[in-house]
């Protein structure tokens, strides 16, 4: 990731960008706190009231909408949606009174082009994968396959959807033209 020069990128005078690794042409808004140690990459918009904390990594042109938490151990790849309020974990066992170190933490991955809804929850230690799409309000407790539409709480598979966000037909085929198939419970290949 290269370094942008604190003139590259755009920190609201109400916001507080502490990190030293925040790509170009991206902004932080009112509000927002971004430790430092945090990498954020290209073309990121933090909004309002945002939190993204020290050990956290955001790729490329990554949606962080208003009050959403990036704590510690999660790494959002390029292209990501984070819903207003949404929120990760990183501790499946926290006590105020335990402190843990990094090394105790679980990590979480989103990766690249999906989508996390509003008032989502992802409980730490999985995986979300490209192009899945996490409906508003859902609790993700387990892994994410690629494409997958999850929703409620916990969240279950509830269809599949394309790369431009639109649910995929009984038939795999988007109204945008791809048409998808199923390997080993997964989707594959779009044409």
């Amino acid at each position: 990731m290269t370094q942008a020069a604190p003139t590259d990128f755009f920190v609201h005078p109400m916001g507080l960008c502490e990190s030293t690794e925040v790509g170009p042409r991206t902004r932080v808004w009112a509000f927002a706190h971004v430790l430092d140690g945090a990498r954020i990459g290209s073309d990121c918009n933090i909004g309002d009231h945002a939190f993204v904390e020290n050990g956290a990594r955001l790729g490329n042109n990554v949606t962080v909408k208003n009050g959403v938490l990036v704590w510690d151990g999660v790494t959002v790849e390029d292209d990501v949606f984070l819903g207003p309020a949404m929120v990760f974990t990183n501790d499946l066992v926290p006590r105020a009174f335990i402190k843990k170190g990094t090394d105790q933490l679980l990590p979480t991955t989103v990766r690249r082009g999906a989508t996390i809804g509003a008032n989502a929850t992802v409980v730490c230690g999985v995986t979300i994968g490209e192009f899945a799409f996490v409906a508003a309000g859902a609790v993700v407790t387990k892994d994410v396959p690629p494409h997958a539409l999850m929703a409620g709480c916990p969240a279950t598979r509830r269809g599949w959807v394309c790369e431009c966000g639109l649910r995929l037909t009984h038939e795999l085929t988007c109204s945008c033209g791809k048409a998808f198939s199923l390997a080993d419970g997964e989707i594959v290949g779009a044409g």
